[in-house]
């Protein structure tokens, strides 16, 4: 770790915390992702929506983890962002998780440069070094907009499609779940090569 970069912020000895690692979306395209949800939630009234602040592109979900499991994969992480570029991506095509039946998430697609599938696979290779098991599930690159509660209906989702947007930053971030939604914070950031500013 260089001079002047904050250390990865540790959970309490002995106690794991839920956490994962994400691409953190620039302010342009959050604000349009943000637009469009407020139009969405005029017709999708039974779906718990994600905090405007907190949606952001998952590459790995960790789950619960320890804090020397964290501490063995922040190098890691930070390492791979090094290698990869600053990455333009495109959002847009609503769907829903599981693929039929009654729907439980709402995503909205992303379409990720071949370097971008190359960061998240050195994501998944960090991950199981640092002893989580290996992901058996398919990568789809994502983003949660919103939960159903309930059972409920497959409704019918118009096509959005967003402008491109600049992404130079990978993160770790922690998950608490609270009544009112979870709530998502950085342990550490990590910026993508060719990032104009350092890991906050």
């Amino acid at each position: 770790m260089s001079d002047g970069e904050p250390p990865l912020e540790q959970p309490a000895a002995g106690k794991p915390i839920r956490a994962f690692v994400a691409l953190e979306l620039p302010d342009a395209l959050r604000d349009g992702v943000a637009a469009a949800v407020r139009d969405l939630k005029k017709h999708l009234t039974e779906v718990r929506w994600v905090r405007e602040e907190g949606v952001h592109a998952t590459l790995r979900f960790l789950g619960w983890t320890r804090a020397e499991t964290l501490a063995a994969l922040e190098p890691a992480l930070r390492h791979a962002a090094a290698q990869c570029p600053p990455l333009e991506v495109s959002v847009g095509g609503l769907g829903m998780f599981p693929d039929r039946g009654s729907p439980r998430v709402l995503w909205l697609g992303m379409d990720l440069p071949p370097a971008g599938l190359a960061l998240q696979a050195a994501c998944e290779d960090a991950a199981v070094a640092a002893g989580v098991p290996r992901e058996e599930r398919p990568f789809h690159p994502h983003l949660t907009l919103g939960r159903w509660r309930d059972r409920a209906r497959r409704p019918a989702l118009p096509d959005l499609r967003l402008r491109s947007g600049r992404i130079d930053r990978l993160a770790l971030f922690r998950s608490q779940l609270a009544s009112s939604g979870a709530l998502y914070t950085p342990l550490a950031t990590f910026p993508l090569a060719g990032a104009a500013d350092a890991v906050r």
